[in-house]
């Protein structure tokens, strides 16, 4: 069983910065992408950032330049760095991974965590 455990998230100001972080654990694990994806209340789920296993990444435009996404594969852990934190950016947030686990292929989300932009 492969789980995905989410931590940070929390309340910022307008220009602060935040960092979260999710960790992959299960037997015989080997990652491939791994994705941050957020979703605003009354929105659809939207995609944030995504890292391949050799560190390709891709953004959306609304947080190019401000996020920073980067994984640590010995830990199988991604990590969403935030900054110029903006009100917009307030949703929960959702981490997401695919790969292997002993040669099954697996599909699995985390938990969200809020995070609030506001003075």
């Amino acid at each position: 069983q492969v789980q995905l455990v989410v931590s940070g998230g929390g309340l910022v100001q307008p220009g602060g910065s935040l960092r979260l972080s999710c960790a992959v654990s299960g037997r015989g694990l080997s990652v491939n992408v791994m994705d941050w994806l957020r979703q605003a209340p009354g929105k659809q789920r939207e995609l944030v950032a995504s890292i391949g296993r050799g560190g390709s990444t891709t953004y959306a435009d609304s947080v190019k330049g401000r996020f920073t996404i980067s994984r640590d594969n010995a830990k199988n852990t991604v990590y969403l760095e935030m900054s110029s934190l903006k009100p917009e950016d307030t949703a929960d947030y959702y981490c997401h991974a695919n790969g292997l686990t002993f040669s099954v292929p697996f599909n699995s989300w985390g938990q969200g965590t809020q995070v609030t932009v506001s003075s």
